[in-house]
């Protein structure tokens, strides 16, 4: 009886298994979702630095990105010549061209022209620093120097200058967004390399009571605004800022004027980093 029993109740759970095995089987047939197998051939050829200054949430995202035909292999920055030229010939497509992005820092600052009011002891970091009084700064809105922003960049893009000011290797930025993340401030941005016209200020005070404490500030003036392409600079809570959908519209004209230097007409790197022996 005892045997019988047993028997039935293996039976019974043999079909109840057989079923749900065949009910999975037919609903993986039916619901499965094919995937492109040259997206795993593009994501292994990508650098894998997963840091979305592509615009996608990691190499694999752009990997299917690429493969449909949305974005070309240039609009990775992070990738060399060569390695575009190898995701082009994988999938057999023009490795493109794109605009190269780099970080610019908006302050000019350092502290040769920005001096500190107030010593800051405490975590070297800049986060830190800006919660205890804004770091000691005249300027509560210029760059404290401890950089956390070189420390945050995935491609070490960024060293700190003589004056105290992050200087950013523009061969070596991807636009990875680190430091725009990192910094306490918002200093930094995200700019395309030929967007030439940047203001190197944050601060919302104006007139002799920027300049007091920050030569280079900007002192709300306005001349800028006068001499640039209709549209492209305003005047905002004392501080000149700069339209990027009319860039098409910049002229080095928006800079003449400038009394202090803070709107400013970059070629290349932002800053020159000083050495013993000269420039680099």
């Amino acid at each position: 009886m005892s045997s019988m029993l047993i028997l039935s109740s293996v039976a019974i759970l043999g079909g109840i298994g057989l079923t749900f095995g065949v009910i999975i089987a037919v609903a993986q047939r039916r619901l499965r979702v094919w995937e492109d197998p040259r997206i795993d051939g593009v994501t292994e050829l990508l650098p894998g630095a997963n840091c979305g200054a592509c615009g996608y949430a990691g190499c694999r995202a752009f990997a299917e990105a690429t493969v449909e035909g949305v974005v070309t292999p240039a609009q990775c920055t992070v990738m060399g010549p060569d390695m575009r030229e190898d995701v082009a010939a994988y999938l057999g497509v023009d490795a493109g061209a794109a605009v190269k992005r780099v970080a610019r820092l908006l302050c000019a600052g350092g502290h040769d022209v920005a001096p500190f009011k107030a010593s800051y002891i405490g975590i070297n970091s800049c986060a830190a620093a800006v919660t205890v009084g804004g770091g000691g700064k005249g300027c509560t809105w210029g760059c404290t120097g401890l950089g956390d922003c070189a420390v945050a960049c995935t491609f070490d893009a960024i060293e700190m200058g003589p004056t105290g000011l992050p200087v950013v290797d523009v061969d070596k930025c991807t636009a990875c967004n680190d430091c725009v993340v990192a910094c306490p401030l918002d200093l930094f941005t995200i700019l395309p390399l030929d967007s030439h016209l940047i203001v190197q200020c944050r601060s919302l005070l104006s007139g002799d009571a920027a300049t007091n404490v920050c030569s280079v500030a900007c002192n709300a003036c306005g001349r800028c605004v006068q001499d640039a392409a209709e549209g492209l600079i305003s005047m905002r809570s004392g501080l000149a800022v700069i339209d990027y959908d009319r860039i098409q519209l910049e002229h080095q004209r928006a800079t003449s004027r400038c009394p202090t230097g803070a709107i400013a007409w970059i070629e290349g790197a932002q800053f020159e980093v000083l050495t013993a022996g000269g420039v680099t």
